[in-house]
């Protein structure tokens, strides 16, 4: 890590609860961390960049470390594009094609592995005894099923949708890697439909209807290409859909709460 005395005179490209995402040079940005961020996580997130950039997935290259006003950040290279839901609302005709890009990038992904990723299962296991919103219960049953399922070995992005999605000129690039982990691809598919159909339910009220009736038809495209390209032959995105949606319950959507205790309560007939 380097201190830097660079001035940043430009307001950021774009700012998210823990960072924000300046210019840094013509082919540079950097992401400077929040000042109330602990320190490590700059550190996390430029280890991770760098395990998946090195197994060949189309992703920023993660540079230096470096401080500025106190602040921490990671130095990327700066790609040229739009999200792909930007681009889905400029060009809606595209949808079918974008649809399918999603799970062929997926699939390319999860043909990948690497040393040193957090555990997938792990990671669902915290969530799963953390939450408050599961009884004690059915907690048990969760925790059951997730013991008796597969590790996995592949790469997951773990919060795999069409907006970590750039569209480039060189083609598609996935970002924000910070869930990154090694597990079971069916679990990352898994996550990636909750999104697309309980994450898109919950915020109705925000999307016009007929902006909800393409998602679904985009999420039902999307699963059939990944299907077809990898398909799911012991059933397995059923059983990873019951643990995600349990996990998920520890992130606190209010909006999705509902839905997603429902959903597990139903796989075990509570």
């Amino acid at each position: 890590m380097r201190s830097s005395s660079k001035v940043l005179s430009s307001p950021p490209l774009a700012e998210g609860r823990t960072a924000e995402i300046y210019a840094w040079d013509e082919r540079y940005i950097l992401k400077l961390y929040r000042d109330w961020c602990p320190p490590d996580w700059v550190e996390y997130e430029a280890r991770i960049a760098r395990l998946v950039y090195e197994a060949g997935i189309p992703s920023p290259e993660a540079r230096e470390i470096v401080e500025l006003d106190g602040r921490r950040g990671l130095i990327y290279q700066r790609m040229e594009g739009i999200s792909m839901v930007q681009d889905l609302k400029a060009r809606p005709w595209m949808l079918l094609k974008h649809a399918h890009s999603l799970a062929e990038l997926q699939v390319k992904i999860h043909e990948k592995s690497a040393t040193g990723l957090p555990s997938y299962k792990d990671r669902l296991r915290y969530d799963i005894d953390e939450t408050p919103h599961l009884t004690e219960g059915l907690r048990r049953k969760v925790r059951d099923l997730l013991e008796r399922l597969p590790d996995g070995q592949n790469i997951c992005h773990g919060d795999f949708h069409p907006e970590n999605i750039l569209i480039t000129k060189s083609g598609p690039v996935v970002i924000d890697w910070m869930t990154a982990c090694s597990g079971s691809p069916w679990a990352d598919v898994a996550r990636t439909s909750l999104i697309l159909t309980i994450g898109v339910r919950a915020a109705a009220k925000q999307i016009p209807l007929l902006l909800q009736m393409m998602v679904r038809l985009y999420h039902r495209r999307y699963l059939w290409r990944y299907r077809t390209l990898r398909p799911d032959t012991e059933n397995e995105m059923r059983r990873w859909t019951t643990l995600i949606a349990a996990a998920r319950l520890n992130e606190n959507i209010i909006p999705e709460r509902e839905a997603l205790i429902k959903l597990v309560r139903e796989d075990f007939a509570e």
